[in-house]
């Protein structure tokens, strides 16, 4: 299938990336480098213009009275939300109507091209750029793990420039139909709704999506996309150019082994092809990072979620939280450390203690 965007990359941007797509070996770069800065531009935009004014207009209540880290946080939220949307059905159109992408054999799995997923793999590598700066720029509210995450995701999407393992792009990009949920679970905390039927509802869903999606899906995958490396290690250099005109007009060309496969641009990219062994390691390396991340994730996200909710399967109340807030009394500011320790019996009779200092200071007036 072709490439579906409106227009091609100017030739002068061609011209200008080809000396890094050489020296990174990355083939498709040129022809889909506007559209990978079309994707970190629109990201840009919903977070830094659109997410702040749309979420002033429609959360009036809550996010002009945010402090400036919540609101980073809240504008990336909605960033990764939109982008959840977009990649996930873009994702899921290249799965179902890329004939030639759906044709494929193992050597087409890992070394064919089609424009469509390229501009797929042009959107997703967009975003991870623009995660990747805010997470680095970020780290403070972010976290290792989270710009961790960003660096895979970069290392992993570049690679399917060369291109390698463009077929793997669509249904490793599925992981992101759990975002949606992930997303409205934060929004929800921030909207004065924790533990509501909604936040119960959201959280089910979030964990079944995340679960399936990231947890099943998403090992299953990487052990299919492992098990074709390894039929290429296996062969050794493959010949997969095609050189035969009336093969290529066909649409369709033997090769070694008794396979066929759609040509008219599958694997025009492809020549004598080998997978060395730092490139399997490079992607099993970040594969290996992601997958690890999400169970490490899915844990934390069980723990969070039942601190919502009350017991038998919630734990809200069965433990020591802390709050700080300052409240404004006329010309006084009262900071308050509030400790609260709650706790439930055999019986079922809750039981609460309550620690509280409190330091008042004259506001200047």
């Amino acid at each position: 299938m072709l490439d579906p965007f409106p227009f091609t990359a100017p030739c002068f941007l061609q011209r200008a990336v080809a000396p890094l797509a050489d020296r990174l070996g990355s083939a498709t770069l040129p022809l889909h480098v506007h559209e990978v800065i079309f994707a970190f531009t629109l990201y840009s935009l919903v977070g830094r213009v659109i997410s702040p004014r749309l979420s002033a207009y429609l959360c009036p209540q809550t996010y002009p009275h945010l402090n400036k880290r919540t609101k980073i946080n809240w504008d990336v939220h909605v960033v990764s939300l939109v982008q959840s949307i977009v990649i996930c059905t873009m994702a899921l159109w290249v799965i179902f109507f890329d004939q030639e992408r759906a044709d494929a054999n193992w050597r087409g799995r890992l070394w064919g091209y089609t424009g469509a997923g390229g501009l797929l793999q042009a959107f997703a590598m967009g975003y991870f750029l623009w995660d990747l700066i805010m997470c680095a720029v970020h780290i403070d509210i972010f976290g290792w793990g989270m710009l961790a995450h960003a660096i895979s995701a970069v290392t992993v999407f570049s690679l399917g420039f060369r291109p390698f393992v463009n077929y793997y792009g669509p249904i490793f990009l599925l992981y992101e139909l759990s975002s949606p949920t992930l997303n409205f679970h934060w929004f929800l905390d921030k909207l004065n709704m924790t533990g509501s039927a909604a936040q119960l509802v959201n959280g089910v869903a979030l964990m079944a999506t995340f679960f399936f999606c990231r947890l099943v899906w998403g090992a299953w995958n990487s052990y299919l996309v492992f098990g074709d490396m390894w039929q290429a290690i296996s062969h050794g250099n493959v010949n997969t150019h095609i050189t035969t005109p009336e093969l290529v007009s066909s649409g369709n060309v033997a090769l070694d082994g008794g396979d066929t496969m759609f040509q008219s641009e599958m694997m025009r990219f492809a020549g004598k092809k080998e997978v060395p062994i730092w490139l399997m390691l490079a992607y099993f390396g970040a594969n290996l990072v992601l997958n690890l991340l999400n169970y490490y994730w899915f844990g934390k996200m069980i723990e969070t979620i039942r601190k919502r909710f009350d017991p038998p399967f919630g734990t809200k109340g069965t433990g020591a939280t802390k709050e700080k807030t300052e409240v404004p009394l006329g010309d006084m500011a009262v900071e308050s450390d509030l400790r609260i320790g709650r706790g439930v019996y055999a019986n079922g009779r809750k039981s609460v203690e309550i620690e509280k200092r409190e330091v008042r200071s004259r506001r200047n007036r």
